[in-house]
């Protein structure tokens, strides 16, 4: 099964947000294979953007993050394909523009599971399931 990762989920493993949110985010890596997690090329920019503005790390130390996350896992391209469907996801559900190149990037490269916060958790479209790992466990 591939698993698409969001920014979020990259960030808060580099320690953005406290060491709750890196410990759950480390754990998540832990649990897929290496080969099933795959990573939106578009998350690569937001993370050094996340990690130089709000962690204020120094460009050349958030870069180097950036690529060690790219060369860890597979990348997922955005195309003019996924800029399509986003358009299309947007338009239909009234989605953030970013959050639909995230998910129709991941329907591209065949991805089940898209982990993320910043969609509703469940939502599904063309295969793929938003999950949102950071989500309250029930009481």
């Amino acid at each position: 099964m591939r698993v698409a990762l969001d920014t979020n989920v990259l960030a808060y493993a580099e320690g953005v947000n406290g060491q709750d949110r890196k410990d759950i985010a480390l754990a998540l890596l832990r649990d897929f294979a290496e080969h099933e997690l795959m990573v939106p090329a578009q998350a690569l920019g937001e993370l050094f953007v996340v990690l130089t503005r709000k962690a204020r790390r120094e460009a050349a130390v958030a870069r180097d993050a950036v690529l060690s996350w790219s060369d860890s896992f597979p990348l997922i391209d955005t195309t003019p394909a996924v800029i399509h469907e986003a358009m299309e996801l947007v338009t239909a559900h009234r989605l953030g523009f970013w959050d639909s190149v995230m998910l129709a990037g991941a329907a591209q490269a065949g991805c089940r599971t898209l982990l993320s916060e910043d969609m509703q958790d469940g939502f599904t479209w063309r295969g793929v399931t938003v999950r949102n790992p950071f989500g309250r466990a029930p009481d």
